[in-house]
Formats: structure tokens, sequence, C-alpha cells
């Protein structure tokens, strides 16, 4: 009797629901940090400085030596922001980027965009070639960043 042929449309089925479901890890914990996002900002010791600095910052250029001077005037409660929140380079120390999860940089880019609409001439294409020296993101990583911005339409093609 002749072997019936292979169909691998249920090994197919189940892989896929197989990606699904770790996706799903993903989505969860970006729904969870979407939720969660910079909410240290919103008490000590973090409230007070960023309640007297975010006015200024938003009347600042981004990557000036203004801005510059603001970041380091907001001193231990900006520590302290990095220090509670991953999407944040300067979270992971020396390793900055490099200790960063995918998750974590979905946050952060969206964290650059919606920061570039707090300022007044804020632009996250600017922005990302300012992040480049800033963090000394790879021409890769800056090019993986700069695609998602354009799927999503927070930067023209």
């Amino acid at each position: 009797m002749p072997e019936a042929a292979y169909d691998s449309t249920a090994d197919t089925l189940k892989h896929s629901l197989r990606v699904g479901a770790l996706m799903g890890q993903a989505i969860n914990e970006l729904v969870d940090r979407s939720v969660r996002h910079d909410l240290s900002k919103t008490q000590p010791p973090e409230l007070e400085i960023f309640n007297e600095f975010t006015p200024k910052l938003k009347h600042s250029t981004y990557g000036s030596d203004e801005y510059k001077g603001f970041l380091a005037a907001m001193g231990e409660a900006l520590q302290h922001h990095y220090a509670e929140n991953r999407h944040h380079p300067e979270h992971f120390g020396d390793r900055g980027v490099n200790g960063m999860t995918l998750v974590d940089l979905i946050e952060m880019l969206a964290d650059w965009r919606a920061a570039t609409e707090r300022h007044a001439d804020g632009d996250l294409a600017k922005s990302l070639e300012i992040q480049r020296e800033r963090f000394g993101l790879s021409d890769q990583l800056v090019e993986v960043l700069r695609n998602t911005a354009e799927h999503f339409g927070w930067i023209g093609s």
C-alpha cells in the first residue's frame, strides 16, 4: 500500500500558534510598560525636580548645552529615574544600550518620539542622530530604530 503524502498544514499551524504564544509574552510586557511608563516621575524623589525642570526642558533644544545643563542640574532625581526605568540606556550603567532587551528598545523609541512632541523644536530624525553619538549606537541599530519609526509614521521616510 502506498505511503500517504505528508501534509505540513498541521505542523505549520502548531508552529504558528507557538510563535503567537511567544510573541504574546512581549505583547503583555509592552502593555504593562505602556501603563507604568515613567510613573516614578509622579512621586518623590523625582516629582519636585520634574515639576521644576519639565517646563524648562520643553523650551530648550534637545542635545544643546542648555539642555545638558538642565539634565545635570536634575542630579539625583534624574539618576533615580534612570535607575527605576529600563527604557533608559543609563539604567544599565556602562553597558548602556547593550544591556537592553527589544522590549526596552521599543519603549525607549516610543519615549524618544513622545519627548520630541514635548519640545517646541522636537524632531525624532534629528534626535536619533544625537542619540547615536550620546549612547554610541551602531549604524545598524540606528537604522532599525529609524525603520521602526518610519513604519509607525513617527518620522517621514
